[in-house]
């Protein structure tokens, strides 16, 4: 048999994650995710690519999303209220449950702010969330005939998961976004030895090996600590869930331990929102954050208030948490104008930022932004990144690789020349092909040729 991959989002890129597989007569789109970095077509995936043969319904047998983050499910109303897809579409309950908030304040930003067209309404956003169909970690669900789907644990924000899907004696993993390191508030990814035939993963942090969580944590309070104390104010952007709160366990003991008081802040909106969830869905955190639940619960926080936007002008040093990560919109983007040009003050990235947006231009060192014809940002405060971002990096992709046992490997979700050199790594030391095809570009792999047998840890003797 053989298995053929295309991506329609994600090939050589990240952002509109959005893979086809076809194997034993089925098709699956894994993910339906949007482009933070555009604001054109190009912002949702080629769904012509499906359409151009026919109804798309006929195309598309099952749609899996593996998380909440909008480059894996922004493009999801778009693609079921618009481009007609009404068959089956599944993902965990925290997805189900949060997805469409997330879906609603970007839609409002978009449409209401920026008076965009071609885009989905809030009622297509119900409608859409009203087809989903929950599926539990570890539970298997016969989708049709003998295709099979199966959710596993991923870590990285509350309700990721990894979906094993099978049929006949074809399997596929994929991974959509995971993390192989337990944090503050989330467990680490974990699948059994499955052994597929092809592990779809991402590689946001391809040759990226990250120094000790605890190093990271003091960096981030240290530099945060001096800009406070010489009268600064700290920017530190983040996505409503995930980061967020894994950064305000970190700040608030921070504060208690030594006695501080000036203030925290966070862009109110979606963040008790966000920390109901937490609580609604406490088995998907971490066994410390669930053994102390009944005690105290991690996420009512003592020293972060709810940020009012008048604020922003006040004198002395503050903190803010806002949203979203990568400066595109929003607040994190109204109150980084208004303090960009102060270098007393400093922002914190503390994960990735897609090509195209605010942040990466902020990281790239510019000190003159164009956001858009009317406006542009002189930036003199300090910048910093420091990755709290919840992505395997090269050293957890290996050890993903090393869990499952794939046949073959297909990388998507990150940049071509680091997708090249972990590949060659891993072909000269796993003997495992890896491929790493462009938007719109298919790969074949037949499932019948004879593999050598993996050995992982080749220099380890069995005695």
């Amino acid at each position: 048999m053989s298995i053929k991959i295309v991506p329609l989002g994600a090939g050589q890129d990240v952002g509109r994650s959005c893979i086809l597989v076809s194997f034993g007569g089925k098709n699956i789109m894994l993910d339906c995710g949007m482009h933070m970095g555009y604001n054109d077509e190009r912002r949702f995936p080629d769904f012509s690519y499906i359409t151009k043969n026919g109804n798309v319904n006929e195309m598309i047998d099952c749609l899996v999303i593996s998380h909440f983050h909008l480059d894996h499910c922004g493009a999801l109303p778009y693609f079921t209220e618009m481009v007609g897809y009404d068959g089956p579409i599944y993902m965990t309950a925290p997805t189900k449950a949060i997805c469409p908030l997330l879906l609603e304040d970007y839609r409002k930003i978009t449409v209401e702010r920026k008076g965009d067209s071609n885009f989905f309404t809030a009622q297509m956003v119900k409608d859409c969330m009203k087809k989903v169909t929950i599926i539990n970690l570890h539970e298997s669900i016969k989708v049709c005939d003998d295709l099979e789907i199966k959710a596993y644990y991923a870590g990285h924000v509350l309700g990721a998961c990894l979906f094993k899907i099978t049929i006949g004696s074809n399997s596929i993993v994929y991974t959509g976004d995971y993390n192989m390191t337990p944090d503050r508030h989330l467990g680490a990814a974990w699948i059994d030895k499955c052994k597929p035939d092809i592990l779809i993963t991402e590689t946001t942090y391809a040759t990226v090996i990250r120094e000790s969580k605890r190093t990271r944590e003091q960096n981030f309070l240290k530099k945060v600590h001096d800009c406070v104390l010489e009268g600064g104010k700290v920017l530190i952007p983040v996505f409503a869930l995930g980061r967020a709160q894994e950064l305000c366990i970190l700040i608030e003991s921070f504060w208690e331990r030594m006695g501080l008081k000036i203030p925290i802040y966070f862009s109110t909106g979606m963040t008790s929102k966000a920390n109901n969830f937490y609580k609604v869905f406490i088995n998907w955190t971490n066994e410390k954050i669930k053994k102390n639940f009944v005690e105290r619960n991690m996420f009512d926080f003592k020293h972060i208030k709810p940020w009012e936007s008048h604020y922003a002008d006040n004198p002395g040093p503050m903190v803010l948490f806002a949203s979203p990560g990568m400066l595109h919109a929003g607040t994190s983007l109204t109150v980084f104008k208004k303090w960009a040009p102060d270098p007393k003050n400093m922002v914190i990235l503390p994960g990735y930022c897609v090509a195209g947006t605010v942040g990466h231009k902020v990281l790239a060192g510019d000190k003159i932004i164009e956001v858009d014809r009317y406006s542009k940002i002189n930036v003199n405060l300090r910048v910093e990144n420091l990755s709290f971002s919840a992505h395997a990096d090269a050293k957890g992709i290996m050890q993903m690789i090393a869990m499952c046992e794939p046949k073959n490997v297909i990388f998507v979700h990150g940049e071509k020349e680091k997708m090249k050199y972990l590949a060659r790594q891993i072909e000269d030391e796993i003997k495992i092909p890896v491929y790493y095809p462009p938007n719109g570009k298919t790969v074949t792999i037949n499932t019948k040729r004879n593999i050598k047998p993996i050995l992982l840890q080749p220099k380890v003797l069995m005695l």
